[in-house]
């Protein structure tokens, strides 16, 4: 159906093993070819932005120029690493910025300066996060003839966190404040998707080291409002915010006097549920709470 150039990232090679792993089982279901960028990099999510700019878009750059290679679209289902790829593109298209960032790719590659070379995001490669890759009308029916165990009586709440919607002029979300791409999929899954407000607030993203206190009272806040509307659970479709909500649980347990066990679940883990895959096929144990 789809063959695309996959960029895993750090995080689905690492703490989120089991995104990548259920990523995999239901692209295959679907018929969707996954082909890994050869010699792919960290794109520098997410702190690269905040300590040197130029580095913090030669590192994605790098990676859409092999990507661009291909001749295929890239496929990001990390939400940071999607969104780092898409603001690369958009700064790149400064002259003088994407002169920069050849320079610092030239040196990197051992080649001289000065020596002409295509543009590190030239020609375009298309890059799509999971939400764009499987939500539109074409892969939304292939879920849902794919399913043979429905996911009836699950309460779910789609949770996009910022990364996917910010900024809105580059990542083009399907709606700033009440995205549905989600919402459509998870509902093709026989689950029940239910309405809440903080749909694309934040978690704290990489704070979850320097800022712990910001980190926990924002999963409380979440957290607080998955429960107030009946969830049995979170969907999300970021490592990072699903890191958040599901390893700190249990501290913001103890900070705050609370009682949550509500478990996070990634896009394609509910997937591959009604797919037909078990809970072990589908690593749920590295999952913190469940």
């Amino acid at each position: 159906m789809y063959t695309y150039s996959y960029f895993p990232g750090c995080s689905l090679h690492g703490t989120a093993k089991e995104y990548d792993h259920s990523l995999r089982l239901v692209a295959g279901k679907l018929g969707v070819e996954l082909q890994e960028l050869e010699d792919w990099s960290c794109c520098g999510a997410t702190a690269a932005h905040s300590t040197d700019e130029l580095l913090a878009l030669a590192l994605p750059a790098r990676n859409l120029r092999l990507a661009a290679m291909t001749g295929r679209p890239l496929l990001a289902p990390c939400v940071m690493c999607f969104n780092r790829m898409r603001v690369t593109q958009h700064q790149l298209e400064n002259p003088a910025r994407r002169q920069a960032v050849e320079a610092i790719l030239a040196e990197a590659a051992g080649r001289p300066v000065g020596e002409p070379a295509t543009a590190p995001s030239q020609p375009p490669v298309e890059v799509l996060g999971l939400l764009q890759a499987f939500g539109n009308d074409e892969m939304l029916a292939a879920i849902e003839a794919a399913v043979t165990r429905p996911l009836k009586g699950l309460k779910a709440v789609c949770y996009y966190g910022c990364l996917s919607v910010r900024p809105p002029e580059i990542v083009h979300p399907d709606s700033l404040e009440n995205p549905q791409v989600m919402d459509r999929l998870i509902a093709k899954l026989g689950a029940e998707v239910l309405d809440w407000p903080f749909k694309t607030e934040c978690c704290g993203g990489s704070l979850a080291l320097a800022r712990i206190d910001i980190v926990l009272a924002l999963g409380r806040r979440l957290l607080s409002m998955a429960r107030s509307v009946g969830a049995d659970c979170v969907v999300t479709a970021c490592p990072m915010c699903h890191s958040n909500l599901d390893t700190r649980q249990k501290q913001i347990n103890a900070k705050f006097g609370e009682s949550f066990k509500l478990p996070i679940y990634y896009v394609t883990e509910l997937m591959g549920l009604a797919f037909g895959y078990s809970a072990s096929d589908l690593w749920l144990n590295k999952h913190l709470t469940a």
